[in-house]
């Protein structure tokens, strides 16, 4: 986890990503953690853990920021090249374990792609 301190925001961040298996926005980690942590505290941690490699974000509906637990990523670089899919009906986010292929682009390096898919979940699509 290269050199980040192990603080109390640290730890109750990373509880949240590891007790859960999809995607946490940060408004929604503001909402939970107001309480004991700043918003400032709350925003520093999630990009010194981005800067890490232990978490990736995207970009979800709306434009809100969304974090999820990184694969074999490290502080040189991230391999969370994957489609996030968002529910439009309840709101759940999470990362989808199928290739992408992102094309080269002549003349361009492509330092960074997202991939947002939206429609109705498992619970949600009946």
């Amino acid at each position: 986890m290269g050199v980040i301190r192990k603080t109390k925001a640290v730890e109750v961040l990373l509880n949240e990503f590891n007790t859960s298996t999809v995607a946490i926005s940060a408004k929604a980690l503001i909402e939970q953690l107001g309480d004991t942590f700043n918003k400032t505290t709350i925003y520093r941690v999630l990009d010194k853990l981005e800067d890490d490699g232990v978490l990736h974000s995207f970009l979800g509906k709306e434009g809100l920021k969304w974090y999820a637990k990184c694969n074999g990523c490290t502080a040189k670089e991230h391999k969370d090249v994957h489609p996030h899919f968002q529910c439009l009906v309840c709101g759940k986010v999470d990362c989808l374990s199928i290739n992408v292929t992102i094309p080269k682009i002549p003349n361009r390096k492509i330092e960074m792609s997202q991939f947002l898919i939206q429609g109705k979940c498992e619970d949600c699509f009946t």
